[in-house]
């Protein structure tokens, strides 16, 4: 009977509502094709940001290793602690998998170590979805959604790492994040720093001159690195996910072009039937 109800629909009216669900996706389209523009445009700007912040965080790692080289001893010995894994999550939603990604590495190195009971900071609103009632979190913190933004973010980080370290005295922590070049996640050591530096080769002949003492100078200079690095992972995984968000809303943009497309041959097909049955009409007419 619905079948019968719906042959019964004349064609005007089925090809109406067709128009309006063309205009519809269309609307839809305009709407996604804006939001890819403002992706595109926010990549343009995170490749200069990200080259100078590189730029920088190599040169504080150069010369913790030129330090390093000849003060060995003033690094210290990594304490066992508790295991802090910083995940580097979305703002704002069209990226795919990437937040799902980020929590099954989180799986796999939990199970590669042997690690049972790890504290979470989580950063990101789309990544507080996914961890919502996950005991292990011991801090949600709203991520960046523009490069203008990583500044305040990282400065909600770092108070956040700084009230655990409050809480839990010295940890380990490491970072799972996505890698801007399409490398995939990334798990990184960001504390205790420089552990690759012990036994190095010094490059010079002659120490490093300092106007302070070995241990201070190292302090200073491992603040400095993480927040160098960390300023660097933030900006590289907004560009991943910049550029997650382009390749998503393409695809959704040629799948709409797609069913548009069908539409109009459909919207078509229902015109040549109305035309066909006002040609049908003016014979019934004109034969009477």
């Amino acid at each position: 009977m619905a079948r019968m109800a719906l042959l019964q629909v004349p064609p005007m009216s089925r090809r109406q509502d067709l128009e309006r669900h063309r205009q519809g996706l269309e609307e839809i389209r305009e709407i996604m094709n804006s939001m890819k523009t403002l992706a595109y445009m926010e990549t343009r700007k995170l490749a200069q940001f990200l080259d100078a912040q590189r730029t920088s965080t190599r040169s504080v790692l150069e010369a913790a290793e030129d330090f390093l080289a000849f003060h060995p001893e003033t690094l210290p010995e990594a304490q066992p602690g508790t295991d802090v894994y910083l995940l580097i999550g979305t703002e704002r939603g069209f990226c795919g998998d990437f937040n799902p990604a980020l929590l099954l590495r989180l799986n796999e190195n939990l199970a590669e170590r042997g690690v049972a009971d790890p504290l979470l900071v989580a950063l990101g609103h789309k990544l507080h979805l996914l961890l919502e009632g996950d005991s292990r979190v011991a801090a949600f913190i709203d991520g960046a959604g523009v490069v203008e933004e990583v500044g305040a973010v990282l400065g909600r980080l770092v108070e956040a790492l700084g009230a655990l370290q409050g809480q839990w005295g010295a940890f380990s922590l490491k970072v799972i994040h996505q890698i801007d070049n399409g490398g995939g996640v990334r798990v990184q050591e960001l504390l205790p720093p420089f552990r690759h530096c012990l036994d190095l080769t010094p490059r010079f002949t002659h120490p490093p001159l300092l106007n302070l003492p070995p241990a201070d100078f190292l302090s200073g200079l491992s603040e400095q690195y993480l927040i160098s690095l960390l300023h660097e992972i933030l900006y590289s995984s907004l560009m991943a996910e910049n550029n997650r968000r382009l390749a998503h809303l393409e695809g959704a943009i040629r799948h709409l072009d797609q069913s548009a497309e069908e539409l109009k041959h459909r919207c078509n097909a229902l015109r040549q039937e109305e035309i066909i049955e006002e040609i049908e009409v003016i014979l019934l007419s004109a034969g009477g």
